[in-house]
């Protein structure tokens, strides 16, 4: 049996929850979520100066915490494990983002000293691509009605009417908490189903 002495009160209920979460339990991913987001947002925030990024590495911190909360162990505090998590997404986010930003304002130079610049993409779309895109859209709806229905209505407001998070919750009468953990599944099985659908998309 595991020594959890050592880990302080918050610290062992937290892992109670892991535990909960990991048997199935929804409200427990949830109560995790409304624990630890605000404070995982501001430090997201530090880090990248923008509200909107923010929001979104956050949202991928606990998906990548929740998707390997077996993997994790309480020999230190589950918001120690949790916070790394989440700096270490936010870090690569912001060196790919760098690169990004780098070749395209600054260009890259070649090895004769030479500077390459490249043209932003333009914005619309040639016919081809509409086609091409409608039929990507066409696919995604079609997964999206396999979910499971609490799961499908939330992507089809999230993703299709392109609600908040918080006019979802307020629209559905559901903890914040829930929207986002019941998001994070649903999102999760989208990828699988895009994965084994990935030739016709």
């Amino acid at each position: 049996m595991v020594d959890n002495s050592h880990l302080s009160e918050k610290a062992q209920k937290d892992l109670e929850l892991v535990k909960l979460a990991i048997k199935g339990d929804q409200s427990a991913y949830a109560t995790l979520m409304d624990r630890y987001r605000e404070s995982i947002y501001f430090m997201m925030l530090k880090m990248v100066n923008n509200t909107d990024d923010a929001d979104d590495l956050t949202i991928e911190a606990f998906g990548k915490a929740f998707n390997r909360l077996k993997q994790y162990s309480p020999n230190y505090a589950f918001s120690t494990w949790l916070y790394k998590i989440a700096s270490n997404n936010c870090i690569d986010f912001i060196r790919k983002k760098r690169i990004k930003l780098t070749s395209m304002d600054t260009g890259i130079a070649t090895d004769d000293g030479e500077r390459i610049f490249f043209d932003a993409k333009s914005n619309t779309r040639d016919p081809e691509e509409v086609v091409i895109h409608k039929q990507k859209v066409l696919l995604m709806r079609e997964l999206v009605g396999k979910l499971k229905p609490r799961y499908r209505l939330l992507v089809e407001k999230r993703y299709f009417e392109e609600l908040s998070y918080e006019e979802i919750s307020e629209e559905l009468n559901l903890p914040l908490g829930t929207v986002k953990a019941q998001l994070f599944r649903a999102r999760d099985f989208l990828a699988n189903m895009i994965s084994k659908t990935k030739d016709t998309i």
